[in-house]
């Protein structure tokens, strides 16, 4: 195998983006990836006409111009909009939280009746961390009572936070919550985000064409750590998007991750939930979420028929074990403060970058990963 500019470790976004700018300024480019398919955990894969998402649902969605029409280079995106249920043992709501969220729980009509239970609720929150000496908000539960009151807190986010983090709610840092989005309009779009849809195709098809240059090798099913010495000899620069303890050998420890395992069901009916998303916010049920996965291109073929099938995904948010993947960083002060170790010890790796979410230890949506990717790639190539 002849000498690359740049080895890329990982086919996901962060690394197809890297790949695809230094391929496109001339360099040659290996791109590496122990899974056997190129996409990370964007993955899709058609089954019986439907593109499923194998490692969870992905929409993407960006304020950044330059971040959509760089991906749209590669595919084009349909009209896609997510708006996910809420499902409290059996009651049916809107995420986000909005008015009709707000006219189910509390009968209010307008704006201003909903502002004036909310900031009651409000009020009653700040009441309390003022009686106990709390000036900001030390943990999850706070913030969201701060936010949103404890009536929505306790049917719609405390059950379900619990079992995605796997601990309560008041041993998770505030920050968390503060990606909530909460709105005084009928808008059931969750994200507020100036563009927004799915690859039609796939996003398989849309990482494919990313790594569709001349100037690109592909290699899945190649464990970089099978032989890290030799892989390392292959390439003048290492782009590293794996996990960043991983690389070296958790010699400080290992990071923590939340993984997800994925129970898939084929059924024989047109319809199963008749969303793409519905969340089970009670403590009991033990799945996370549903994924319904045709109604993320309307339950149509890309020749616009309807598909009689369906097929659901059970989602479960489970702690790492060995051999599953890491999906959510763990950002708490421990596990923030061990990073940095790690972090001071790869800026002694002046051959490799690390990025992404796993290389760098941080949640990154997808748009966040392409823009990281593109500044990194600016610096290095």
């Amino acid at each position: 195998m002849g000498k690359y500019d740049f080895l890329v470790v990982g086919a996901g976004l962060y690394g197809a983006t890297v790949a695809n700018l230094a391929a496109e300024k001339g360099k040659k480019v290996l791109v590496m990836d122990k899974r056997p398919h190129v996409g990370g955990n964007v993955y899709t894969e058609k089954q019986e006409g439907i593109n499923v998402h194998v490692y969870g649902a992905h929409i993407f969605h960006t304020n950044n111009k330059k971040v959509w029409d760089f991906v749209n280079k590669f595919a084009s995106f349909n009209r896609f909009t997510n708006s996910p249920i809420a499902n409290y043992k059996g009651e049916l709501y809107s995420l986000p939280f909005n008015m009709y969220t707000f006219n189910k729980l509390w009968g209010v009509v307008t704006p201003d009746e909903a502002r004036e239970v909310l900031d009651r609720e409000r009020a009653e929150a700040v009441s309390s961390l003022k009686t106990a000496g709390v000036d900001e908000p030390r943990n999850l539960e706070e913030q969201a009572l701060l936010l949103i009151g404890r009536e929505i807190y306790e049917k719609l986010i405390k059950g379900y936070t619990e079992k995605q983090w796997g601990r309560p709610c008041n041993e998770l840092p505030p920050f968390i919550i503060k990606r909530l989005p909460v709105r005084l309009t009928y808008d059931n779009n969750y994200f507020n985000a100036l563009y927004q849809g799915i690859p039609i195709g796939g996003y398989t098809r849309m990482v494919s064409n990313m790594l569709a240059s001349p100037g690109i090798d592909v290699k899945t099913g190649c464990d970089f750590f099978d032989d890290k010495a030799a892989n390392m000899k292959l390439a003048e620069h290492i782009v590293y998007t794996g996990a960043i303890d991983t690389y070296f050998d958790n010699c400080l420890g290992a990071l923590e991750y939340r993984s997800l395992r994925f129970e898939n069901e084929l059924l024989d009916i047109p319809s199963f939930q008749g969303n793409a998303a519905v969340n089970y916010t009670d403590a009991e049920t033990p799945w996370t979420r549903i994924i319904e996965h045709k109604w993320f291109e309307f339950g149509k073929d890309e020749d616009g028929n309807d598909i009689p099938k369906t097929i659901i995904t059970r989602e479960y948010s489970i702690s790492r074990e060995a051999g599953s993947e890491p999906f959510y960083p763990v950002n708490d002060e421990k596990n923030n403060n061990l990073y940095n170790e790690y972090k001071k010890i790869s800026e002694k790796e002046t051959k490799v970058t690390f990025g992404g979410r796993l290389g760098q230890y941080r949640y990154y949506d997808m748009d966040q990963v392409i823009e990281a990717a593109a500044c990194k790639a600016a610096e290095i190539i």
